[in-house]
């Protein structure tokens, strides 16, 4: 039976070619997925200093782990390939693009789209920020005004002033109008109190990586908390979740990927505060790998020592994992809680080449047991 209003979103081509984009957008969109979506980045979160076939199999076809499209040019050619999905981005942010540029951006891609964009965007992290020499500093307050500037400029039908503390406007335009007078929904990434009550006022969704059922219901209660102390109708609010996927028809073999280099190295990414409910400390110490994780900086030796540390627990709290039917339990409870959207981003082959075809295989059969009734 389908779990009612949980929808399912889909990570699209991030590497050359074009081609391969389009047909694999125009494929995800016949398979029955939601929605597709893009990282706004320009590194990747594996060191280069180990993407080496001998580290992976993956390293022998794809040459660097930091190759990406960017985002708006990916979204834009996969519009114009697809009538029904919703495209966003996973997510950007206000460091590199100004609030006017993304305000700009994303209602010329829902004007491509038809009605169907999505920006996603959060705090920023800081391998696409701290090596490119912009400031990365109050990520969470740039963040906040950002957004406001993005409606002021969406909303308004002439010249606008704003005074802040990041971006001032000073009889500023945006005289490009919204697809059919309605403008792209903003679903923000939260996790953190600051962040879930910047959600709660100003966003139209929610969209942070994979956590705990019981943490999940209690952030979106914290969400819509706020969203109603501040006069909000929650009723259309679209709580989500983007997570990384590991799948296989064997569980066994999903947690051996697990313990992969290049798998592994996504795990330096969550906060200290999941390796601490894991019975561990993060290898970078007192860090959070969103905002002082930078994988260039990275030696081999230094990136695998680090790497090797992680444990098991926190792979399997921050990679979704498992077969099939393991997944789909795990989303319908996760159903139970409020989510109604989530994004699976397979990195199944990046442990095992092999798996391409049947770790998407697996995603497919997923789609089919929670959207088909």
């Amino acid at each position: 039976m389908a779990e009612e209003n949980l929808r399912i979103g889909i990570t699209g081509a991030i590497t050359p070619p074009m081609d391969t984009l389009i047909k694999n957008a125009q494929r995800n969109e016949a398979q029955g997925y939601d929605s597709i979506w893009w990282p706004d980045h320009l590194m990747g979160w594996t060191p280069q200093s180990i993407w080496t076939p001998d580290i992976g199999e993956i390293a022998s076809r794809q040459k660097s782990s930091d190759i990406f499209f960017d985002c708006v040019g990916a979204i834009a050619a996969a519009a114009m390939a697809t009538q029904r999905m919703r495209l966003g981005t996973s997510v950007t942010e206000a460091v590199r693009r100004h609030p006017a540029m993304l305000a700009q951006s994303f209602l010329t891609l829902d004007h491509i789209a038809k009605g169907r964009v999505i920006l996603g965007i959060g705090a920023g992290e800081a391998e696409n920020i701290i090596p490119y020499g912009l400031d990365f500093s109050k990520p969470a307050s740039r963040l906040e005004e950002a957004i406001k500037i993005i409606r002021l400029l969406w909303e308004s039908d002439g010249p606008v002033d704003y005074e802040g503390k990041f971006w001032r406007l000073d009889r500023a335009v945006l005289g490009l109008e919204p697809y059919e007078g309605k403008v792209p929904p903003i679903w923000v990434a939260a996790h953190g109190p600051r962040m879930l009550d910047i959600a709660g006022r100003l966003a139209d969704g929610w969209l942070p990586t994979r956590m705990s059922v019981e943490e999940y219901g209690e952030k979106l209660n914290t969400i819509k908390r706020v969203g109603a102390a501040h006069g909000r109708d929650m009723s259309q609010f679209t709580p989500s979740m983007y997570t990384y996927l590991v799948i296989d028809e064997d569980h066994e073999v999903c947690h051996k990927l697990l313990d992969t280099p290049i798998i592994k190295s996504y795990c330096m990414i969550p906060p200290p505060e999941i390796f601490a409910k894991c019975g561990a400390e993060h290898p970078l110490g007192k860090t959070y790998g969103l905002l002082d994780y930078i994988p260039s900086h990275f030696s081999r030796e230094a990136a695998l020592e680090a790497i090797g540390k992680i444990p098991r627990k926190v792979s399997e709290y921050f990679i979704m994992h498992g077969t099939p039917d393991d997944v789909v339990k795990e989303l319908k409870e996760f159903a139970k809680v409020g989510l109604q959207h989530v994004v699976l981003e397979n990195i199944t082959f990046l442990g095992d080449l092999s798996k391409v075809r049947s770790s998407y295989a697996c995603m497919s059969e997923v789609v089919k047991q929670v959207t088909v009734a």
